[in-house]
């Protein structure tokens, strides 16, 4: 289904918004990979210069107990009205697995500076594999591969799941909206 580029290789693309025209980008598909490992790897790339796109976001993982995972995340989000500010209005802690693993990676840039600032702009996350990227070679990250198997971890997807954020409005809308050709049986459909 995908190609697996090698990690030297930087693919062509089709236009995307807010990326030059004729720039080389780097897609890397998130399945598998560790949250942390895979955000520091592309940090550092961003910080290089390049531009990146991230698909299958929802395919990434947390290791750790799923449950104290999630209890976690969920303290964070219930937690969000402080002593100095009752009346703040939340949550702003993002519950979609595109702009999780977004918010991860801004986490590990400088992004009060200028420096920081441009490299963050030069990422893109999408939840699957958009149209425009089925065709182009894929990257996978080894260093951030998840090893083994059998450790306690939780996926992006499965974390949205639980937090209440997934699948996104925009998600549902689409697979709400979406017509079904069903073949015709019974009396009707026959000749």
């Amino acid at each position: 289904m995908f190609v697996i580029a090698k990690p030297g290789q930087i693919s062509r693309r089709p236009m995307i918004r807010g990326f030059p025209p004729d720039v080389p980008i780097r897609v890397i598909n998130a399945e598998k990979h560790i949250v942390g490992r895979l955000a520091s790897v592309v940090a550092k790339r961003l910080l290089l210069g390049e531009y990146i796109v991230i698909v299958n976001a929802e395919k990434a993982v947390i290791t750790g107990d799923p449950l104290r995972v999630t209890r976690w995340y969920l303290k964070r989000i219930v937690e969000w009205c402080t002593h100095y500010n009752p009346e703040k209005a939340g949550p702003k802690i993002p519950r979609t697995p595109d702009r999780i693993l977004k918010r991860i990676i801004r986490g590990m840039l400088p992004r009060k500076t200028w420096r920081g600032r441009m490299a963050f702009k030069r990422l893109r996350v999408f939840i699957g594999v958009p149209e425009e990227f089925r065709d182009l070679p894929h990257e996978i990250i080894p260093e951030a591969m998840l090893r083994d198997e059998t450790k306690p971890h939780i996926t992006l997807e499965e974390l949205c799941r639980r937090v209440g954020g997934y699948p996104p409005k925009y998600v549902r809308k689409k697979l709400t909206t979406r017509y079904i050709k069903l073949p015709i049986t019974g009396s009707e459909g026959t000749p």
